[in-house]
């Protein structure tokens, strides 16, 4: 058994023909490409399928992963067979992140359950709040199923991120990818490599995802101190200095990468909750420890993959600051990946936040993660 895969790397998405990529061979065909791809109604036209037995999910990136290679402008084309294995896809629409949690909880209970073996999200990166989304995902799935994903991408402008299933992506789109049956083997893993220092602190004032204070002094003005001269370069120097929480009652950090300050309030945007009472401390990059990141989060998918059925499938989904922060070297973390898992497809994105299980035990729930290497591999027993 096999998981039947092809990948194509459009240059011109608006000249896509089915020579380069028939839709109709494949019962999904993940779309990954720029936010100006799927803003072009000519490129729309050549993805959505003309039968319902195929399913395109088109989602926008900063930055699109085609085995090894990161590409910026190019479409990214992956089709993809399973020769046993069921999909459900849901999918709406959210207007409000206050109402990320019940969006959650609603498209779970749309999926059956019989059966159900993983659950895949592509997640609109703008006005879905990741974190309350997972947590309705997780409300109502049974223990055994596992949520991974990602919030969609829009380069490091952060305007608008557009998810679409079958028909014109838009601005607040979810899509869930139910996968049933008890052939299909799926494993993931993830790590930062972003290194803790200075004190732990507790978060005292917060608001979902914006931070106020921390042991009772201003957040933003403990921050800035810690920056020095990399303080004016704010929020954009951020990117090198995420935030480690750790939830009450858990020993599982959590990185939290800052999308904006705000001088007025003297707070912090991060991209992720970020609630009082948790302990907070400051992190800083390391390039070398970014990279062997990559490789370590790939090294736990292949140990739960059997011998007899190696992964032949890799959805790698990597935070927009890796790549803003390896830079030039950003084929660095792909390659560490693929000398892990061998020979295996690999598709992704860089995204606005990643949804893996992080705790340990036997109830792995999904949390929604910043500025890590998240990958989930597949196979058919």
């Amino acid at each position: 058994m096999a998981i039947i895969t092809r990948q194509a790397v459009i240059k011109k998405a608006a000249s896509l023909d089915t020579q380069q990529f028939n839709i109709a061979d494949y019962q999904i065909t993940l779309a990954f490409g720029s936010r100006y791809t799927f803003e072009d109604e000519n490129v729309i036209q050549k993805l959505i399928p003309s039968s319902p037995d195929n399913h395109v999910i088109m989602c926008s990136t900063s930055g699109q992963i085609a085995d090894t290679l990161v590409y910026d402008d190019e479409l990214v084309l992956t089709g993809i067979s399973f020769e046993h294995t069921k999909t459900q896809i849901v999918k709406t629409n959210i207007k409000n992140s206050e109402d990320s949690y019940n969006i959650g909880r609603q498209l779970a209970s749309e999926l059956p359950k019989e059966n159900l073996v993983h659950v895949l999200i592509f997640s609109d990166g703008h006005t879905a709040n990741g974190s309350e989304l997972v947590k309705g995902f997780n409300n109502v799935l049974q223990d055994n199923v596992k949520v991974t994903g990602g919030m969609a991408g829009d380069a490091a402008r952060f305007q608008r991120t557009l998810v679409g299933h079958n028909e014109t992506p838009q601005l607040g789109n979810i899509v869930a990818i139910g996968l049933y049956g008890d052939s299909l083997e799926v494993a993931y893993g993830y790590s930062g490599g972003f290194d803790p220092f200075g004190p732990h602190r507790k978060i005292t004032k917060s608001k979902g995802n914006v931070l106020y204070e921390l042991d009772g002094k201003n957040a933003l003005d403990l921050y800035k101190n810690y920056l020095g001269d990399l303080a004016a370069e704010l929020p954009g120097s951020a990117l090198f200095f995420p935030l480690s929480i750790t939830l009450p009652g858990s020993d599982i950090p959590l990185v939290r990468t800052i999308l904006s300050v705000d001088e007025a309030t003297n707070s912090m945007t991060f991209a992720g909750d970020v609630p009082e009472g948790c302990t907070a401390r400051l992190m800083r990059s390391n390039i070398e420890h970014v990279v062997d990141a990559a490789e370590n989060a790939a090294q736990k998918c292949l140990d739960v993959h059997s011998k007899q059925s190696p992964p032949q499938l890799a959805l790698l989904i990597s935070c927009v600051g890796r790549k803003l922060i390896l830079d030039q070297r950003i084929e660095e973390e792909t390659e560490a990946v693929k000398d892990v898992l061998g020979d295996v497809t690999m598709t992704g994105f860089y995204s606005y936040g990643e949804i893996c299980p992080s705790n340990k035990g036997v109830n792995q729930y999904a949390d929604l993660h910043n500025q890590t290497m998240t990958i989930t591999t597949f196979s058919e027993l």
